[in-house]
């Protein structure tokens, strides 16, 4: 039976993981996750976490498919957030923009909130030549973060140049 849940041990082995990282070489840090999902087959976490072990070395088809199955094992709250912007990412790498945007489209659905979507949107609108609407996605994130950065009365224009650029430059 597929699982979605962690147990402490678990989690400090995933930490663990990360630690002894190396993105130059990402070999053991596969075999590592690829260890840890033998032990624990189905579990849908860290299936995801050896898919992104895989999408770090630059080896995106096996990446995709390690993420299409941890979706299918139903992943949840934020592991599905970051599994959704690092599949989305993966898909565009692979040149499959419109299979990016429509995993994006449903990364915004779940979580409207979040500016890491908005950022990985704007990646792919990008690569896919719509660069007004990369800017407006950059420009939202900055703007809702305005408390925190030196834009001060600016944010509120840059708001509105952000709406603008995404409806298309109306009246242009």
């Amino acid at each position: 039976m597929p699982s979605r849940s962690l147990t402490p041990e678990l989690e400090d082995a995933i930490r663990i993981g990360y630690e002894r990282r190396d993105r130059s070489d990402m070999a053991p840090t596969i075999a590592y996750f690829a260890d840890l999902l033998a032990q624990h087959p189905g579990n849908a976490v860290l299936t995801y976490e050896l898919a992104g072990a895989y999408d770090t070395a630059g080896e995106e088809s096996t990446a995709r498919s390690l993420y299409e199955q941890a979706l299918g094992l139903g992943l949840e709250g934020d592991v599905l957030r970051r599994c959704l912007c690092q599949y989305a990412s993966t898909l565009r790498w692979l040149g499959e923009l419109e299979a990016s945007r429509d995993v994006l489209e449903h990364a915004r659905r779940a979580f409207p909130d979040s500016d890491a979507v908005r950022v990985f949107s704007a990646l792919t609108f990008l690569d896919a030549g719509a660069s007004d609407a990369a800017v407006a996605e950059l420009l939202t994130v900055v703007t809702d973060h305005s408390q925190v950065t030196d834009l001060g009365r600016w944010a509120e224009g840059l708001r509105g140049l952000a709406g603008w650029l995404a409806d298309g430059r109306p009246g242009e």
